[in-house]
Formats: structure tokens, C-alpha cells, sequence
């Protein structure tokens, strides 16, 4: 079980870092600026949703056996769903009312931006540590 929960945390890593260096800036060079934000719109939510299988899975194939690293990536899993379910959808109506002229809502827009950038560089850098010390 430790083995498969390591390969799942890898494929989850290499998830994550695929979307961070290749499909995000890639969508914003490809697309308008509109078009883009509405593709990742979609696009987010299952990427989170594989964030939260693969590290929830890779929870429970170490919770029998390496409870500090089950503990990590169910903290990553957790942390994924607040970040799908609350964050995400507080990030896009900010969002829609800076387009629709709002400065107050863009600066809170950019803040919580930023903030789920570093959860999932925090959660990129924990899984990193997993897969050095496993």
C-alpha cells in the first residue's frame, strides 16, 4: 500500500506542476484574456477535484502505516476542498465585479487570488517533502 500511495502522490505532484508551468500560462498565451478566464473557470474545479482524489487517496493507503504522511496529504485534501468550494467561488464573483467596474472587489480579488496560489505552492512543496522522504 505504501508504494501505490507513494506513485499516487507523484502523479498528483506531476498533476499540479503540469497545470502551474504548462496548461495555465499556456491557456494565456493562446487565448483572449475573456476566453481564457472562462476555460479556467472550468477547467479549476476538476483540477481540484484530482487534487483532492489523488491526495485523499493517498491518505488512506498511508493512514495504516505512515500516519504522519497520511496526515500531510489528507491535510492537503482537506485544504483542496475549502479551497474548491469556498475560496474558488469567492475568487470568481470578486472577479466579475472588478470586470463590472468594482476597484474595492479588485483588490480583494487579487488578495484571495494570492492566497490560493500560495495553498497550492505550500501543498506542491508538501508534496515534495513526501516524495523525498518516502
Amino acid at each position: 500500500m505504501e508504494t501505490i500511495a507513494l506513485y499516487v502522490v507523484a502523479a498528483t505532484f506531476g498533476a499540479m506542476l503540469f497545470f502551474a508551468v504548462g496548461v495555465a500560462p499556456t491557456v494565456f498565451q493562446a487565448l483572449p484574456a475573456d476566453h481564457a478566464g472562462l476555460f479556467l473557470r472550468k477547467l479549476f474545479p476538476r483540477y481540484y477535484l484530482a487534487l483532492i482524489i489523488g491526495s485523499g487517496l493517498a491518505g488512506l493507503l498511508w493512514l495504516g502505516t505512515q500516519l504522519w504522511a497520511a496526515g500531510v496529504c489528507l491535510l492537503i485534501a482537506a485544504s483542496t476542498l475549502w479551497v474548491r468550494q469556498s475560496l474558488v467561488p469567492r475568487i470568481n464573483q470578486l472577479r466579475d465585479e472588478e470586470l463590472a467596474g468594482d476597484e474595492t472587489a479588485g483588490a480583494q480579488f487579487a488578495k484571495l487570488h494570492r492566497l490560493s496560489v500560495i495553498i497550492n505552492m505550500v501543498q506542491l512543496a508538501a508534496l515534495i517533502v513526501l516524495l523525498i522522504r518516502y
